[in-house]
């Protein structure tokens, strides 16, 4: 990982308000953001990351019974993931981009809490887990509904599973043992009847979809800088942005608690919890 001298929190802090202050600011965001609304991240000091392999696009389109594992898991965590409300990092965002501050959010996380708390230019970059696809047929479902479908294809199920809401992961996976996979029972795509339903996000090994890349693309083009907010930004759908960025000529500041892939190209660093800085720079703004 790419690493730079931690910058003192003061001098970090009026280099960041003064991007904020000029306006026209594209916010890029993390797991970071979310950990306080109960979700975790993959690559924090307890990120699951460290703890559990993520599934493989490849894995998922071509194994069945990989698919089939992860949808029992993702049945019974996926009402924690939905469960969560925005915190005050998503608010504080939402408020600076009514403002005139932020141009607009582009965000590595897939649980829809920028949307609820008001951002209105917004890209999820890996996709929205309230959504599911087909692979056969392309068909989309809301994932509530599917999710009610499940419930009435596994009567008692959620009561019976025990579920450790440290064990969930950002993306509504839990552990589950054989014998509860093999009792799961999955539902067919309302169109064609097939199985194979995938969230609706970007799986480890696939590609970002051309038309969201592009978005945000234009959007970076358009701002007078990025600031990077939660993320260690190890994934390079979204250190590409800092590349741009920096390429372009354009500021970078980055808030996170911990060390960054794009610390040593960002002209502010501030160590900090997320929410606590943003609360922190509204004030002063």
């Amino acid at each position: 990982m790419e690493t730079a001298a931690a910058q003192p929190p003061a001098v970090a802090r009026e280099g960041i308000l003064g991007m904020l202050r000029a306006g026209n600011v594209l916010v890029l965001t993390g797991a970071g953001v979310s950990t306080a609304s109960g979700i975790p991240d993959y690559r924090g000091p307890e990120g699951s990351w460290r703890r559990h392999r993520p599934m493989t696009y490849q894995e998922f389109r071509h194994d069945p019974a990989a698919r089939h594992r992860y949808w029992a898991r993702s049945f019974v965590g996926w009402r924690h993931i939905d469960r969560a409300v925005p915190n005050r990092a998503h608010r504080a965002l939402a408020a600076l981009e009514a403002a005139g501050r932020v141009a607009g959010v582009v965000t590595q996380n897939v649980d829809g809490l920028h949307a609820a708390a008001g951002t209105r230019r917004l890209v999820a970059l890996h996709g929205e887990l309230d959504r599911v696809v087909c692979l056969a047929c392309g068909n989309v479902e809301g994932r509530s509904n599917l999710d009610e479908r499940l419930d009435q294809a596994n009567p008692g199920y959620l009561e019976a599973a025990a579920l450790d809401p440290t064990a969930v992961r950002p993306d509504g996976d839990v552990d589950l043992s054989g014998a509860w996979v093999e009792r799961f029972r999955m539902v067919g795509c309302l169109v064609c009847g097939s199985v194979e339903l995938k969230p609706d996000v970007v799986y480890f090994g696939e590609g970002v979809p051309a038309e969201r890349k592009a978005r945000a693309t234009a959007m970076l083009a358009e701002a007078a800088g990025l600031l990077v907010l939660g993320s260690s930004l190890a994934v390079m759908s979204g250190y590409r942005f800092v590349l741009d960025a920096v390429h372009d000529g354009k500021p970078v500041g980055i808030i996170n608690q911990g060390p960054t892939r794009g610390d040593g190209r960002a002209r502010w660093r501030w160590r900090e919890d997320v929410g606590e800085a943003l609360g922190d720079l509204a004030a002063h703004l």
